[in-house]
């Protein structure tokens, strides 16, 4: 997975925005590559958990538009690894890419949970690339 500087910077500050609470929103990837992010709203207003609340519901059909959507929330203060709530919350991301950002680090990690199980998924964060922000 590529995730180019200019959507990096989007996930990293709206972190930032959230703090001390885990921010949440849905990366649009296609081909592998991010194009687009999409924050959320964290309705558990948590720094432990998160609850994905999309601004537009409509954000979930741009898989109908030949993206693959991944969940991303930050960590606060702990390593952008899932953590036991993550993977007992895992729902409907099950499966899916799943993206974990420590906000005091910036720290980026890219995850697949699937029955239980964590796999680590290949991340690159490209210096170039055009991004969109939606708000």
């Amino acid at each position: 997975m590529v995730v180019p500087a200019p959507i990096r910077e989007q996930l990293a500050a709206h972190a930032r925005e959230e703090s001390p609470n885990e921010a949440c929103g849905l990366v649009a990837f296609r081909e592998g590559v991010a194009e687009r992010y999409l924050p959320g709203k964290n309705i558990l207003a948590s720094p432990y958990r998160f609850e994905l609340q999309p601004h537009d519901p409509a954000d979930f059909f741009l898989e109908d538009e030949g993206y693959e959507l991944a969940a991303f929330h930050s960590h606060p203060k702990t390593e952008p690894r899932p953590s036991r709530t993550d993977l007992e919350n895992i729902g409907l991301w099950e499966g899916r890419p799943y993206l974990i950002l420590r906000a005091d680090t910036g720290e980026l990690g890219a995850w697949r949970i699937e029955r239980g199980r964590v796999d680590s998924v290949e991340l690159r964060v490209t210096s170039t690339g055009s991004a969109a922000y939606f708000k």
